[in-house]
């Protein structure tokens, strides 16, 4: 494990470049976040846009709603969602010492999908997950509370099982099944619903960001931002559980308790956006990778803000790509994550040749 920060390590070359690197990121992010809020179907200069942010103001009214009540939160949701679905990939990778782990797959997605699917039909009728989030502030937490539930059950059992069976392999494909066997769960409920409700529900497994509304982003920043700060609580866990299970219990980790840990950490940040913003998948897999590679470290005490600021990056990115700039469609998310996460996993397998090396 390469340390990011030691005593008197200052004026290392190598920490040096991790620093500039997140500088770097830091700058890119906030670039990436202005450049997201000047595109729509609508046009408005940027530098109406910058005034519109940091004054309020910008003398057009048309213009004010569409950048206050559309664009920032549409902006901050795929920063959240970057950050969230990145640092549960982190998670899940050291915590099964498996590269290709992630929420995606390993079923944590899905089993958020089937929570939500689980409150659509808690009335004895189907109810739109529109029409939950449209219920208000309390609609907003019932259906974050069934999204994280459900990820956390898909969660651990994969986890249960992978203590009677060591092999990473096995287990991710322990992890596909159980996401396969609550999609199958999910199919049944749209086999007996209206095509109204199915044609809905579609829609949301196809990815959206523009659906947060301002009174829906308090409740996504509360969960995130909880996950993300139990992340950083959650680093020196993580690297102790790089080192092996034996060699941290020696060093005093109770790793029982660790897992549980890493599972609710995980459930928050996997739950909560795939509640809000549908299942978005490959951002998980992809970034943690690609910031490893980058800073050619496996310590979290970097890789957690790191993978944050990069994840929000690549969601912006997204994003961006999703307005198809010019034009007044919106591509779903879920397909141009999957469109940029999967060349980046290759690139980083060919580049890196062992990825197990991290692990």
């Amino acid at each position: 494990m390469k340390p990011f920060t030691n005593q008197g390590q200052t004026t290392n070359p190598a920490f040096l470049r991790q620093t500039f690197l997140l500088g770097g990121l830091l700058v890119t992010l906030l670039l990436v976040f202005i450049i997201d809020l000047t595109l729509g179907s609508v046009a408005i200069p940027v530098k109406k846009v910058l005034q519109i942010v940091f004054t309020g103001e910008s003398g057009n009214f048309a213009w004010n709603n569409i950048i206050t009540q559309i664009r920032v939160p549409q902006a901050i949701t795929a920063v959240l969602a970057g950050s969230a679905l990145s640092l549960g990939g982190l998670h899940m990778q050291t915590l099964f010492r498996n590269p290709l782990a992630g929420p995606s797959i390993l079923g944590i997605t899905a089993g958020a999908s089937l929570g939500v699917a689980v409150v659509m039909l808690a009335s004895g009728s189907v109810i739109s997950i529109f029409s939950l989030l449209n219920t208000g502030f309390l609609g907003s937490w019932f259906i974050v509370v069934a999204a994280i539930l459900g990820s956390a059950l898909v969660l651990a059992l994969v986890l249960v099982i992978s203590l009677r069976i060591r092999d990473n392999i096995v287990v991710l494909i322990v992890g596909i099944m159980i996401g396969n066997l609550t999609i199958a769960l999910v199919s049944v409920w749209q086999y007996f619903s209206e095509p109204e409700q199915i044609q809905e529900y579609l829609m949301w497994t196809f990815g959206s960001l523009g659906g947060v509304t301002q009174k829906h982003l308090a409740v996504l920043s509360i969960c995130v931002g909880v996950g993300i700060l139990g992340s950083f609580m959650l680093t020196k866990t993580l690297n102790i559980l790089l080192l092996g299970e034996n060699y941290a219990q020696s060093l005093g980790l109770t790793v029982k308790r660790a897992r549980i840990l890493i599972i609710l950490v995980t459930s928050i940040l996997a739950g909560s956006i795939t509640a809000f913003c549908g299942p978005i998948g490959f951002v998980g897999i992809a970034v943690p990778h690609l910031t490893r590679s980058w800073f050619n470290s496996s310590d979290h005490r970097l890789l957690v803000p790191a993978s944050a600021i990069l994840g929000s990056i690549l969601m912006l990115v997204c994003d961006i790509i999703a307005k198809v700039p010019g034009s007044s469609a919106t591509l779903p998310i879920n397909a141009v994550t999957a469109l940029i996460g999967a060349p980046v996993v290759i690139f980083v397998i060919i580049q890196r040749k062992n990825l197990r090396a991290s692990f």
